[in-house]
């Protein structure tokens, strides 16, 4: 697990409902996309990699996200772009969740688009 300078605090676990998406703005950072899928936590980028569309206002389906612009979609777990005109995958953050908040490490260098990175929401925390 990264150390705690490693890691920025993005939005209380409670704050995302299940199978939706919430827009997080930070400075200096492009949007942030955090997804509620059951128990899980995942955070990608915002912005469709197709255009300039805010995934987190997308409908949420079996874990994919479509695209309100276009509706391409992709996978919410790994970032995969799963329908046209969308074939470029979005960046996933690893993330983990602490008293109930959720923490990404944003300056992971990129190497995880493609790969799960999710945490479990704790039972206190639902």
């Amino acid at each position: 697990m990264p150390n705690q300078d490693e890691l920025t605090f993005l939005v209380n676990a409670n704050d995302v409902k299940p199978d939706c998406g919430t827009r997080v703005d930070l400075p200096d950072h492009p949007p942030l996309a955090v997804f509620r899928l059951g128990d899980e936590i995942f955070v990608t980028d915002d912005t469709c990699t197709h255009g300039a569309a805010s995934l987190s206002e997308g409908d949420i389906c079996d874990g994919q996200v479509e695209c309100p612009f276009h509706s391409g979609a992709f996978d919410i777990r790994t970032g995969e772009a799963t329908a046209l005109p969308c074939i470029k995958p979005l960046r996933v953050y690893p993330i983990t969740i602490e008293n109930g908040r959720v923490y990404a490490r944003l300056d992971a260098d990129g190497s995880d688009a493609g790969q799960a990175a999710c945490a479990q929401i704790p039972s206190a925390a639902r």
